[in-house]
């Protein structure tokens, strides 16, 4: 095991891997992570649209669902569905290993149903069954619509993940939804032991937004590159306030589990900031961070591993104070990410289904020409 990821672990952070490919799964490349020292995976539409797009491992399948199939939405569930079963089945040993809080696999709702909560809650449902695994966590984004689903998924007692969450408010909306639904289940006399969730909180985003409004507001160089970093731990303490009062632990007495916060777009987007500033800044107990394979291999190189995540709380409230001062809508920051982020999603899905259309359509096309050739031949 690498000694930085295992000394992320030891101070009780969970370093996952944000991507998912079939040639990863195949190669022995992601048992090779989960040796290493990661003990999940998430994925998003467009991880998804870079494996299908870029791989012939999926030729064979692809070929074989257009002969019977002409959705190419449904194409694409199927291939997706394989994908992470087969990353499940992976990590099921980590999965047991830690009396399962880590081990998962995540795939998202379609992210064009962000704002539709009726059809978030059919589709995570379907997910959850079509994959059939107890490491998979469905992924549905923190908008308001998304709200709604996310309580009654936990309601009903099926794990998710949380996604696109960037502002503080959200955030907290987010984790009395899980437990909203938590209550619920225990109400309606459901086991809340089985039931994990996490709060995917992005961070990287934050700073390249709010860097560039900075700049347009002519404001002091020393306020660039901290809003993420504080945002993020001004959340930890949010998370502190939910999950460790007295009305919690009467939910957590009969079993429930924490809704751990997970670290999500830590890869650095600004090249004048250290690659692992979104890593070294943010470990601390009960959290997660997903990370891109090249942040993987920089935090596994250099990265300081120490606890950090519950200092600076402090100096994190005043900045949120410097920042307004200096001209910056932190609200108007976050709204923005939300709507950007859910485009960002929608986008390439929908190109992820004009590949699979045009391949399948392509393969569909070689298959019957190969077919043709063949019955020439036998008839010579």
């Amino acid at each position: 095991m690498n000694e930085r990821l295992r000394r992320m672990r030891e101070l009780g952070q969970s370093p996952w891997m944000d991507g998912i490919s079939r040639e990863g799964t195949r190669n022995g490349e992601l048992q090779r992570m989960v040796e290493d020292g990661i003990v999940g995976v998430t994925s998003n539409p467009a991880i998804f649209q870079k494996a299908i797009g870029g791989s012939e491992l999926y030729d064979e399948q692809l070929q074989e669902l257009a002969e019977t199939m002409d959705d190419p939405k449904e194409i694409f569930l199927q291939l997706a569905r394989d994908d992470i079963r087969e990353a499940c089945d992976i990590l099921v040993p980590v999965h047991e290993e830690t009396g399962g809080e880590d081990g998962f696999v995540s795939l998202e709702v379609s992210p064009d149903l962000a704002y539709d909560a009726i059809a978030t809650i059919d589709e995570a449902s379907r997910l959850h069954e079509m994959v059939d695994r107890p490491n998979l966590f469905v992924k549905i984004p923190a908008t308001v619509p998304g709200l709604v689903a996310i309580e009654e998924m936990i309601s009903r007692g099926k794990s998710i993940n949380v996604t696109l969450i960037f502002s503080l408010e959200r955030y907290r909306e987010a984790a009395l939804a899980y437990v909203r639904g938590l209550q619920r289940l225990v109400e309606n006399g459901g086991d809340p032991s089985g039931v994990r969730s996490v709060a995917s909180f992005f961070v990287s985003r934050i700073d390249s937004e709010g860097d560039s409004r900075l700049e347009d507001l002519g404001a002091p160089e020393d306020l660039k590159g901290q809003l993420a970093i504080a945002n993020a731990k001004l959340a930890y303490k949010i998370f502190g306030e939910i999950f460790g009062g007295s009305w919690w632990n009467s939910l957590e007495e009969k079993g429930a589990n924490k809704q751990r916060l997970l670290w999500a777009s830590t890869s650095t987007k600004n090249p004048d900031y250290k690659d692992t500033i979104y890593v070294e800044n943010l470990i601390g107990p009960e959290t997660v961070n997903t990370m891109p394979e090249n942040t993987i291999e920089a935090t596994m190189d250099h990265a300081e591993i120490q606890p950090t995540l519950e200092q600076g709380m402090d100096t994190a409230k005043s900045l949120f104070k410097r920042l307004r001062e200096a001209g910056l809508d932190y609200e108007s920051v976050t709204y923005t990410l939300e709507k950007e982020g859910v485009q960002k999603f929608v986008d390439p899905f929908q190109e992820t289904l004009e590949t699979v259309k045009e391949k399948g359509r392509k393969l569909k096309s070689r298959s019957a020409s190969q077919l043709v050739s063949v019955r020439k031949k036998l008839t010579g």
